[in-house]
C-alpha cells in the first residue's frame, strides 16, 4: 500500500509523549460545547486516489476516504492522544474476539467473528451487511485487475490463501463475470461464512496482530453488486455502495467527489464513527500548496487533502489554535531502487552501486524543505522510531547528514558504473517536486545524471511505480514514494513484508524496486512464526539490518504531518494511518 499522505517497544513511549504535545491540532470537546449538525464540508487538494476500491485502497488519502463508506469488521478510534488510536475496536464486529469468551481457539488458530445485527447497505431497500459479504471481501482482495497491495499480510496468515490467490491470477482481469464466477466457485478454508451473523477465520499458525489485519480498509465488506464490475474499474468507481455514515454521491475522476448522508447508517450500529456534517466536497486538481493555505486562511476552504501546510506558512502558524503538527512515525519521503531496471546495464541489480549512492544525500536540506526539525528528523532504517523492531544505526554516515558526494563517487567509480543516468518520476504535490530537485542535485555531486519527470494526476503510484512491467522495461530507475504502517502497535509487519517481501512482488506490490532477498524472506518468516511480539521485533531488526546492507532504498526522514483547519471546523479528531481529521467526527460552526 502506497501509505504516504504502517509495536510495543521503548520507542513508543517517547513517540507517545511526542504526540501528545504537540502544537494545536484538537478541540477541547467540553469547550466547544454540543456539536452541531449540517453545512458541506469543503477539502481541497491536488490528486484523485490511486485506487477507490477498498479491496485496492492504497495511500493514506483514500484510507480517510474509504472510512466514511465502507467498514471494517474492527478498527481504530480517531483521537488527539496517540495511544488512544492505537487499540483494535469492534466496528461491524459485535465483540472482540478472546480465548476467554471463546471466540479464539486453544491454539489461536481458529477465531470467530460475530456480526451486529443492524449495519445495513445503502441499496434499494437497504439490506444486512452480512458474513458472506465480507468473505467476498477477503476473496477480492487478490483479484487480478486491482489486487491489494497487502494481499501478503493475509497469504501468508489465512489457511489455503496463497493457492486461492495463485488461481485468482490466472483469471481474465477485463472480465468481470470471470471474475466473479472464480470467487463463488473457489473459496479458501481461512475465511468462511457460518451463517449469515457468524465469520469463522483459519490461520496457519498463531498471529498476535491478527485483529489488527482484520482492521485495514482492504478487509471491508464487499456487497454482491460488487460482482458486476471490474474491480477498480471506471464502472466501479460509478457505483460504490455505503455501509457507512456518508456515501458517494457524485464522483469526477481527476476532478471531484460529494459525499452525503448515507440514509442506510445508524449511529447506534456505529461505535467508531460520527455523522455532523450535511455533505463533504472534495475538489481537486490544485497542486499548489500555497494556494490551498490561502483558500483555507481566507475560508473559501476548510481542509487540505493531500497537502500540508506550506514549509513557508509553518512560522506564522506555530502559535495559531487552527494548527497542528502530529507524530505519525513514517519512512516518508524515502529513495527506492529500481533493482530490475535494465537501464545503465543493470548497474541499480548491484548491491555496490546502490551502496555508494547512499553516500550521496543530503538529508539536512530535505528537512529545510518540510519544515524544520520540529516537522522531520532524519531517518537511517526501514524502521522508523516507534514502530515493532526499530533499533538506532546508521550505516552510512555522512557529516551532518549533509552527505558526502566525494565518498559516493569514489564508490561508484570501483563499481565500473560511473557516468549513471537515472529516469526518476516524482510527485506534483506539496514538496514532492523540491525533494525531487534536492536529491537530483545530490546524485549530480556524485557524477549521477537524472531525467526528472512530473508524475501527476495520482498515477505515481498505481501506474508507474507499482507495476511491474514499467520496471523491467526501465521506465523509471528511482522514486521517492513514502510509507506510513498501516498500523501501531505490534506493528512490525505493516512495514517489512510489504515492502520488502519478494515472494509478493507483482501488480500493484509496495515491494516498488522489486527487491528479493531470500534471507530477508526467511527472516519475515520467522517473525511471523515467532512465539511472542518480543522475539518477532528481533526479526524484524534483523531484516532492517540486511536491507540497508543491501542498500535497497535510501530512508530519508520520518516526517510529521502538518495541518491545517478552517475557523469553522471543530471536533478534530486525528487518525495517524489516514495522516489527517476523522472527516465522520467534524462538524462546522
Amino acid at each position: 500500500m502506497a501509505r504516504e499522505m504502517t509495536k510495543v517497544t521503548a520507542g513508543l513511549t517517547g513517540l507517545v509523549i511526542g504526540l501528545t504535545g504537540c502544537a494545536g491540532g484538537g478541540d477541547d470537546a467540553s469547550a466547544e460545547g454540543r456539536p452541531r449538525d449540517g453545512g458541506t464540508l469543503r477539502i481541497v487538494g491536488s490528486s484523485d486516489v490511486e485506487h477507490l476500491d477498498p479491496a485496492s485502497v492504497a495511500s493514506v488519502g483514500a484510507y480517510g476516504l474509504v472510512r466514511t463508506f465502507a467498514r471494517t469488521l474492527f478498527g481504530t478510534r480517531a483521537s488527539n492522544t496517540f495511544q488512544e488510536t492505537i487499540p483494535v475496536h469492534p466496528d461491524v464486529a459485535a465483540r472482540i474476539p478472546t480465548r476467554e469468551n471463546g471466540d479464539i481457539s486453544k491454539d489461536r488458530r481458529t477465531y470467530t467473528v460475530r456480526l451486529r445485527k443492524d449495519v445495513r447497505w445503502n441499496t434499494e431497500p437497504p439490506r444486512p451487511v452480512t458474513a458472506h459479504d465480507f468473505v467476498r471481501g477477503f476473496e477480492r482482495l487478490c483479484n487480478p485487475a486491482s489486487p491489494s497491495g497487502g494481499k501478503g499480510y493475509f497469504t501468508s496468515t489465512l489457511k489455503g490463501m496463497d493457492e486461492f490467490c495463485r488461481g485468482f491470477g490466472a483469471v481474465n482481469a477485463h472480465d468481470a463475470g470471470a471474475t466473479a464466477a472464480y470467487q463463488r466457485d473457489h473459496g479458501f478454508d481461512g475465511v468462511s461464512a457460518k451463517d449469515d451473523e457468524t465469520l469463522v477465520f483459519r490461520l496457519e499458525r498463531p498471529a498476535s496482530d491478527f485483529l489488527n489485519l482484520l482492521s485495514l480498509p482492504s478487509t471491508a465488506a464487499a456487497p454482491q453488486e460488487y460482482d458486476r464490475y471490474i474491480p477498480d474499474g471506471p464502472e466501479f468507481r460509478q457505483h460504490t455502495i455505503s455501509d457507512g455514515p456518508y456515501q458517494i454521491t457524485e464522483y469526477k475522476p481527476g476532478m471531484s467527489y460529494l459525499l452525503t448522508r448515507n440514509p442506510a447508517w445508524r449511529p447506534g450500529s456505529d461505535p467508531l464513527r460520527g455523522r455532523h456534517v450535511e455533505k463533504i466536497r472534495i475538489t481537486l486538481g490544485q497542486d499548489s500548496p500555497e494556494a490551498v493555505q490561502q483558500q483555507i486562511e481566507q475560508g473559501v476552504a476548510d481542509l487540505a487533502w493531500d497537502q500540508p501546510v506550506p514549509t513557508s506558512a509553518i512560522p506564522r502558524l506555530r502559535d495559531d489554535p487552527r494548527f497542528a503538527i502530529m507524530q505519525t512515525p513514517s519512512n516518508s519521503p524515502y529513495l527506492v531502487f529500481n533493482t530490475r531496471s535494465p537501464g545503465n546495464g543493470g548497474a541499480l541489480g548491484k548491491r555496490e552501486v546502490r551502496q555508494a549512492l547512499e553516500y550521496a544525500i543530503d538529508r539536512s536540506a530535505l528537512i529545510k524543505i518540510v519544515g524544520g526539525p520540529s516537522v522531520a528528523q532524519a531517518l537511517h532504517t526501514v524502521i522508523p522510531p516507534g514502530n515493532a523492531g526499530y533499533a538506532p544505526a546508521d550505516h552510512y554516515p555522512t557529516p551532518g547528514d549533509s552527505g558526502d558526494p566525494a565518498k559516493c563517487r569514489a564508490l561508484l567509480g570501483r563499481t565500473g558504473h560511473s557516468g549513471l543516468t537515472l529516469k526518476f518520476p516524482y510527485r506534483t504535490n506539496s514538496v514532492h517536486k523540491l525533494i525531487a530537485q534536492s536529491i537530483a542535485e545530490n546524485l549530480d555531486a556524485c557524477g549521477v545524471k537524472t531525467e526528472l519527470t512530473a508524475d501527476s494526476g495520482g498515477s505515481f503510484y498505481a501506474a508507474t511505480i507499482a507495476t511491474p512491467a514499467k520496471a523491467a522495461a526501465g521506465e523509471w530507475d528511482i522514486a521517492a514514494p513514502g510509507w506510513t504502517p498501516d498500523w501501531y502497535g505490534n506493528n512490525g509487519r505493516s512495514i517489512i513484508q510489504p515492502l520488502f517481501d519478494g515472494r509478493a512482488y507483482g501488480q500493484n506490490s509496495t515491494n516498488y524496486g522489486g527487491y528479493d532477498n531470500p534471507q530477508v524472506n526467511a527472516l519475515i518468516d520467522a517473525a511471523l512464526t515467532a512465539p511472542d511480539p518480543a522475539r518477532a521485533a528481533q526479526s524484524w531488526q534483523q531484516a532492517d539490518q540486511k536491507i540497508m546492507a543491501d542498500a535497497a532504498i535510501v530512508p530519508l526522514l520520518n516526517r510529521a504531518q502538518t495541518i491545517f483547519r478552517s475557523s469553522r471546523v471543530h471536533g478534530t479528531r486525528f487518525l495517524p494511518t489516514t495522516a489527517g481529521y476523522d472527516y465522520t467526527r467534524l462538524w462546522l460552526r
